[in-house]
């Protein structure tokens, strides 16, 4: 009888089959009750298969040895001896215990050492030392796995100076090669920063004696990130730790949690604790391993007076009314009285960010105690919060640190709504509230450029305040503002101004990269919403730090240049200057009625092609003219497609008998393809003998079976009311796709209306396509026929 026939009759190994399944989907067990059970029943079921053994002893480690074993979680085993048994005799002991692990399909991690071979395999090793400090006896004799915790722990607290930070190391290379658990929307709950490595990490600092982390809050957060693995490891049946999108809404309902978005922003505030707790401690490991160098020379950096018996007294250096640096943080001065001074928290968080220091959490504790502000708020106080804005990169850790003890919430009771709240557009890649505070900081270094840098800084923090309520977030948020403006202190005037920027954060982005520029509605919608030159300044301003803070699909050169351009319209338009009331557009240059000309004499394609325009990245332009005939938008959009270049814009035009397309265009890798060879493609899409459809077509079966699970929302085609007096406006909205805009152009074509001009924005993986139409005779289209074409489009962009 083969091994494995042994262990399928076996009912030892049947009965922990059974009762391992009892637990995990019958018993009315869950959280740490379930882990500490699993481990429990899987105690008995590997004691008995080792069975009466002299000399030797099963030790659980890791997870395991903790106790915390989830559903699908590795067996971390260690098979001790004490060498007198030969090997022979070992191997058969290791091979009664792990054949039936392997039969039952579970995963094991084990080895098989004697003391002293462990203890050397842990001083070679990091990993494995962390995993002895967790060992735990399951059976066999107890005094090999007492006498090798011993050992383990006297080691990890000898060698701790050396091993503390090649520790760190350790969590920080985790860290940059799985990024911060809290902001990833498919966050892995072992290995990312913030998740169970990091807090397993911080047990091994406590048991060093040298540091230990803060305990409030992290033990919760620890069991709701172990909990979160359990329940996505019942729904999956896999051993896996990455939550992903596809089973959130199944994890969340297994933990009684209203939906993915509350799964989340728990699992974010669990990693937001884990983290800020390492990061404390890991500032406090290396201020002690500091202190312990008995360096002269170390000491004089670190500064500080002799007492008695050669204690060195940390320097205090007084930073600001009751704020003084000490050791490298920013702590309270001893005559601090925060009960007596309501505008201390932001002094000395402004003072820490201005210096670029952290926050010391003792004194973020004691101010938590501070009075609270007056309504409105003293001049000082909103100068602190301004200074604490415009400070830069400084700025990130110690808002987290008044966060971490609640102190942003109490002084804007409406953060607490935005924080620790997901975004689900893939273009973000921050968390709402870190999104307001990156834009700060990406503000701090415009704040040159504009008259009012306060409101400037202001406006970043709060332009994303309504997001998560009821309705148009811009909407929701401008009247937070109003409420928030008189409270922090701020007149009439700058509420207004306020106001009106966060109800207006995202128009120039989308107006500028979705509208036509030439048409003087697109400049009169700017100008009738901001009022003011002074207020276009900042939300110029706000948009570009609103957009780098957002992520890098959300900002180029090329959205940079049609941002100015139209900041530069509106501008002039405010200080009085002539708008242009143009229903046609502009002449041809010179250049382009020559190329009209040619396409007409050859009766063929004519393709130009130019270099890069200053600032505007890797934008090129390409000027296509063709005789008139149908179907030349959509074939030209799909060669462009097929040639893998980006469409940043397009304008179309009739000239004399020729077609005239003026696109602006860029490379998705490498430089663009010579205009021949555009030219060769374009000449043989038009006369049928290139299959554009076809080609796409593939392309997007390959796009797509790379993204075999991913499920998206269908296309919407809207039309943009008033936004423009001499052509209907629609807008595309759809999943980025290669080829959509030769879709679009076909659907168009096919639908028998003239495109006089189209404009392309593409975020992430939405694309939002913008195209002026008219009737064949120049002239707009009705309310119902613009309202038939949307819904034409949607049929066939389906």
């Amino acid at each position: 009888m083969t091994r494995t026939e042994a262990a399928a009759t076996d009912p030892g190994a049947g009965g922990y089959a059974a009762a391992r399944l009892r637990l995990l989907h019958e018993a009315p067990l869950s959280g740490a009750p379930l882990r500490a059970g699993l481990a429990h029943l899987t105690d008995q079921w590997l004691s008995g298969l080792l069975g009466p053994s002299q000399g030797v002893a099963l030790v659980a480690v890791g997870g395991y040895g903790r106790g915390e074993l989830s559903p699908r979680s590795d067996l971390d085993v260690l098979l001790l001896h004490d060498g007198r048994t030969g090997a022979p005799g070992i191997a058969a002991v290791a091979d009664r215990v792990w054949y039936p692990v392997w039969d039952m399909g579970l995963a094991l991690d084990h080895s098989v050492r004697t003391p002293a071979e462990a203890r050397r395999t842990a001083a070679g090793d990091l990993k494995a030392h962390l995993g002895l400090l967790d060992a735990r006896h399951i059976a066999g004799d107890p005094a090999l796995t007492t006498a090798l915790r011993a050992t383990a722990y006297e080691d990890w607290r000898t060698q701790a100076p050396s091993r503390l930070p090649e520790l760190r190391e350790l969590c920080e290379e985790r860290a940059r090669r799985q990024g911060e658990l809290r902001f990833l929307l498919e966050p892995d709950l072992k290995e990312a920063r913030g998740g169970l490595r990091d807090a397993t990490a911080l047990r091994a600092v406590a048991a060093s004696w040298l540091a230990d982390a803060p305990r409030e809050g992290l033990e919760h957060a620890r069991s709701l990130l172990l909990d979160t693995r359990d329940a996505l490891h019942l729904a999956t049946g896999r051993a896996t730790d990455r939550l992903a999108l596809q089973e959130q809404d199944q994890v969340a309902t297994s933990l009684g949690l209203a939906g993915a978005d509350a799964l989340l922003r728990g699992v974010y505030e669990a990693a937001r604790t884990v983290s800020y707790a390492a990061d404390i401690t890991w500032r406090e490991v290396g201020r002690v391993l500091r202190s312990r160098s008995g360096r002269p020379r170390l000491r004089r950096i670190l500064g500080g007076r002799g007492g008695r018996g050669g204690f060195v007294e940390p320097e205090r250096i007084p930073l600001a009314e009751g704020v003084v640096e000490q050791d490298g943080e920013v702590v309270l001065a001893r005559t601090a009285r925060p009960d007596h001074d309501p505008a201390l928290p932001l002094r000395a968080a402004a003072t820490a960010a201005q210096a670029g220091l952290p926050l010391s959490r003792h004194a973020v504790r004691r101010m938590a105690g501070a009075a609270p502000l007056p309504v409105p708020w003293p001049a000082e106080a909103r100068e602190q919060l301004v200074t604490l804005l415009g400070a830069g990169e400084s700025t990130v850790p110690v808002w987290e640190a008044l966060e971490a003890e609640g102190l942003v919430s109490r002084l804007l009771p409406e953060w607490e709504h935005v924080r620790c709240r997901p975004q689900r557009n893939p273009v973000h890649r921050w968390t709402v509230d870190r999104h307001l505070i990156e834009t700060a900081v990406r503000a701090s270094a415009l704040t040159r450029g504009v008259g009012r840098p306060d409101l400037l800084l202001l406006a970043a923090l709060l332009h994303d305040i309504g997001k998560g309520r009821p309705g148009d977030h811009s909407m929701a948020g401008e009247a937070l503002t109003r409420d928030i403006g008189p409270r922090l202190g701020l007149g009439d005037a700058d509420t207004d101004v306020l106001a009106t920027l966060v109800r207006h954060h995202l128009l120039l982005a989308e107006t500028a990269t979705r509208r036509d520029l030439d048409d003087p509605a697109t400049v009169r919608t700017v100008t009738d919403a901001v009022g003011c030159a002074g207020t276009l300044e900042l939300l110029h301003a706000l948009t570009e730090a609103d957009a780098l803070a957002t992520g890098p699909a959300a900002w180029s050169g090329w959205r940079a240049s049609l941002v100015a351009d139209l900041v530069r319209r509106a501008a002039a338009a405010l200080a009085g200057g002539p708008v242009e009331e143009r229903t046609e557009p502009a002449p041809p240059t010179a250049a382009k009625e020559r190329l009209a000309a040619e396409a007409l004499r050859t009766a063929g394609p004519v393709v130009a092609l130019s270099a890069p325009r200053e600032g505007v990245g890797d934008t090129v332009e390409l000027t296509v003219a063709v005789p008139d005939q149908p179907g030349v938008l959509p074939a030209t959009a799909g060669v462009l497609a097929l040639h893998r270049l980006t469409v940043r814009a397009a304008e179309l035009r009739g000239m004399g008998g020729a077609l005239l397309l003026h696109w602006r265009v860029a490379a998705e890798y490498g430089a663009p393809p010579e205009a021949a060879l555009l030219r060769g493609d374009l000449v043989r899409a038009l006369n049928g003998t290139l299959d554009i459809a076809g080609r796409l077509a593939e392309r997007e079966t390959a796009y797509r079976g790379r993204r075999r699970n991913a499920v998206h929302a269908p296309a919407r085609v809207t039309v943009a009311a008033g936004g423009s007096r001499a052509a209907t406006v629609l807008e595309v909205r759809a999943q980025d796709a290669p080829g959509l805009l030769h879709r679009i152009g076909r659907a168009l074509e096919d639908a028998g209306v003239w495109v006089r001009s189209a404009h392309v924005s593409t975020l992430g993986a939405s694309a939002v396509d913008t195209v002026y139409v008219t009737r064949g005779d120049g002239s707009a289209l009705t309310e119902a026929e613009a309202g038939a074409l949307a819904k034409t489009m949607e049929d066939a962009l389906q």
